[in-house]
């Protein structure tokens, strides 16, 4: 893992890109991490990337876990039963 101040990521942006496949760069500013550059793969990383970082996608299953928390959730059975005959 590498550590650099946003002045030379910025400055050398392209060995930069480089470096993050190698593993995280934590880019700092006046000596405090303000970002993470890492390599994307494929492009199904990327989209739980995104979506692990989206404010409103992350509540929506902070109130999910604590619904299921609260009553439990749905059966398996009841689940597919309902399912079935939505048909």
């Amino acid at each position: 893992m590498k550590i650099a101040p946003v002045v030379e990521v910025k400055a050398r942006f392209s060995a930069y890109l480089e470096w993050c496949q190698d593993g995280p760069v934590i880019v700092t500013k006046n000596g405090r991490p303000v970002a993470v550059l890492i390599s994307i793969l494929e492009d199904d990383e990327l989209e739980r990337l995104v979506l692990a970082y989206t404010p409103r996608f992350r509540r929506l299953l902070d109130a999910a876990e604590q619904r299921i928390q609260q009553t439990g959730g749905v059966k398996h059975e009841e689940f597919w039963k309902s399912f079935n005959m939505a048909e």
